[in-house]
């Protein structure tokens, strides 16, 4: 095998055509970019996959080779550290510290060959163009060549090996050790390999939706689409507003109210509207507050398809005044997100622990203010996607250890039948990617708790 910083440039010939304009490259290309801006400068994925915004060399693609190279960056990122493994097990000794942009072209041209259905010699040789057009790597192109050809003669082998690593960076897995133990820790990381299926919340008839839409209904009234195929908005039903996409484990929250007719509450943080449209169609009078004109318009714009109304506040909730107060709040807070990389997968990449014990502030904060904002007797809802504790369970004992005029209390029990085994031992919800609902998997991390005030 070659060894790192040996001469492997190739001669120029002028009838080969520029690697740009070779099939398949330039999303490879962009992948790799990509990654390296979440990996090296913790960018988020999402602003860089907007078509309107987002990276250069994303938005120059076509729509297809969009397709690839998002499936190409997303499957990087699920089985990054397996990839890292299986790579380093090929090298006789470590890629040199500058290397970062070769490593993230060996890692793009690896999930190829063990991920995903794209035949080894495209990602190969792909790879290997790419290591010769940029001056840092050339000299590692007969590198790259040797260490993904032998990836791709020993793949299955490799495959085997790779299903004692886990999947999630170090400072993850060791917090969810801490917390749910090895065993439960090791199903977490190896659950969010999987993508998320779609989700549907629908305003009435689950059982017609699904059987419409090729689906499976939950038995917390989610409708689950089984295979689905072509754009969601051109599905049966999204032009007449009779349904949202939303993670089961995201609907949860809302529905723990049960019904709430004649009742005003508040939706906080409430973009882009999913959960504000649960209130609104479990018989709530609804205001709903987002400190983000964008976001804003955008709940608004769903709202309008659905043909919900609500009353709509541009407000930061940490300054906002009821004139009157609300008989209950939701505020299902911004935290770190962990719960829901299967979907977003960066999230591993972009931050870390110092991050939860800053954010776990920022909701310690939200949730007392939005106590402020309901009546004696009225209840609030605080939940997040976030898989740990200090975000979650750790808040609400804090609250309840510091104030006197708050208690715990019950979700709806109409609610609670197909959640029962979610139940923390002080009654509120937990869900994991390990979890299921009436046997069936997938689901996000949440947290919800309801606190009411005296």
């Amino acid at each position: 095998m070659k060894r790192p910083g040996r001469n492997t440039a190739r001669p120029k010939d002028a009838a080969s055509p520029a690697p740009e304009n070779k099939p398949g490259y330039a999303p490879r290309a962009a992948a790799s970019k990509i990654l390296a801006a979440v990996v090296d400068r913790k960018t988020p994925l999402d602003g860089m996959l907007d078509n309107e915004h987002g990276n250069g060399a994303y938005r120059s693609l076509s729509s297809a080779d969009q397709s690839l190279c998002r499936a190409l960056v997303l499957t990087s990122l699920r089985h990054k550290p397996m990839l890292d493994a299986a790579i380093t097990r090929l090298l006789e000794r470590p890629l040199p510290s500058g290397a970062r942009a070769l490593a993230h072209v060996l890692t793009i041209a690896a999930a190829q060959i063990l991920y995903l259905d794209i035949p080894d010699h495209s990602a190969v040789d792909i790879a290997v163009e790419q290591a010769n057009a940029d001056p840092r790597n050339r000299r590692f192109a007969g590198l790259v060549n040797a260490v993904l050809r032998r990836l791709s003669r020993r793949k299955d082998k490799t495959l085997a090996e790779l299903e004692a690593v886990s999947p999630i960076p170090d400072w993850f897995r060791e917090r969810l050790v801490a917390v749910y133990g090895a065993e439960k820790a090791f199903a977490i990381g190896r659950a969010q390999l999987t993508p998320p299926s779609i989700d549907l919340s629908v305003k009435s008839n689950p059982e017609g939706w699904a059987e419409k839409l090729g689906g499976t209904v939950l038995a917390t009234g989610t409708v689950r689409l089984d295979k689905p195929s072509g754009a969601v908005t051109a599905m049966d039903g999204f032009d007449d507003g009779e349904w949202w996409v939303q993670d089961a484990a995201a609907a949860i929250p809302a529905r723990l109210f049960g019904d709430l007719s004649g009742q005003r509450v508040v939706d906080l943080c409430a973009a882009p509207g999913g959960k504000t449209a649960q209130l609104i169609c479990q018989g709530a009078e609804v205001t709903a507050l987002e400190r983000s004109k964008s976001r804003l318009k955008r709940l608004e714009q769903n709202l309008a398809r659905l043909q919900l109304t609500a009353e709509t506040v541009c407000a930061d909730m940490m300054e906002y005044t009821p004139e009157t107060l609300f008989d209950a709040a939701l505020v299902d807070a911004p935290c770190s997100s962990t719960g829901t990389v299967r979907r977003h997968p960066d999230v591993l990449w972009t931050k870390d622990f110092s991050d939860i014990g800053k954010l776990a502030e920022v909701q310690y904060a939200m949730l007392a203010r939005a106590l402020s904002m309901v009546r004696p007797g009225g209840i609030v809802i605080f939940s997040n996607c976030s898989l740990d504790p200090l975000e979650g369970e750790e808040n609400v004992a804090r609250l309840l250890a510091e104030r006197h005029d708050v208690e715990r209390t019950d979700f709806a029990p109409a609610t609670i039948g197909p959640l029962a085994h979610l139940l923390d031992r002080e009654g509120a919800i937990r869900t994991t990617p390990a979890d299921s609902i009436g046997g069936i998997t997938g689901l996000d991390g949440f947290y919800a708790a309801a606190i009411r005030k005296r």
